[in-house]
């Protein structure tokens, strides 16, 4: 059983969303803290000059109301919003913040994971905790 969980959300909210949190939530041990984490990918300075001024944090306040919204239910998530490479990101706040375990939604690999590689398949090769990925 795991006491600090992070389950990364995509900003979309994938369907998987709410298996990822029942997972977790079957994972944790009495008392655990779940996190749903979601990272708004971070944007170069020649394109945040071109949008208007505020439009990250902007966007960033449309994501956390949308996840607040979907987890008004949900007493037991904190919803953390912050920018960044979204592998990377996970990661670190993992880290961070003590998670010992991430519980991470997955699509079916292909070739262009083989030259790329997804985010779930980054979190798997260098997270310092427990992964569970789901299919």
């Amino acid at each position: 059983m795991y006491n600090n969980i992070l389950v990364p959300i995509a900003a979309d909210h994938d369907p998987q969303t709410e298996e990822a949190l029942a997972v977790a939530r079957a994972l944790s041990a009495e008392g655990a803290k779940i996190t749903a984490l979601t990272v708004v990918e971070a944007m170069p300075g020649y394109i945040l000059s071109q949008l208007p001024e505020g439009q990250m944090d902007k966007t960033r306040h449309e994501v956390e109301e949308g996840l607040k919204e979907d987890f008004a239910a949900a007493d037991d998530v904190t919803i953390k919003v912050i920018e960044g490479h979204s592998a990377r990101t996970i990661l670190d706040y993992a880290e961070e913040h003590g998670a010992d375990c991430i519980v991470i939604a997955s699509h079916r690999p292909d070739i262009t994971d083989y030259f790329l590689g997804s985010t779930a398949a980054r979190v798997v090769r260098h997270a310092q905790c427990a992964v569970h990925v789901l299919r």
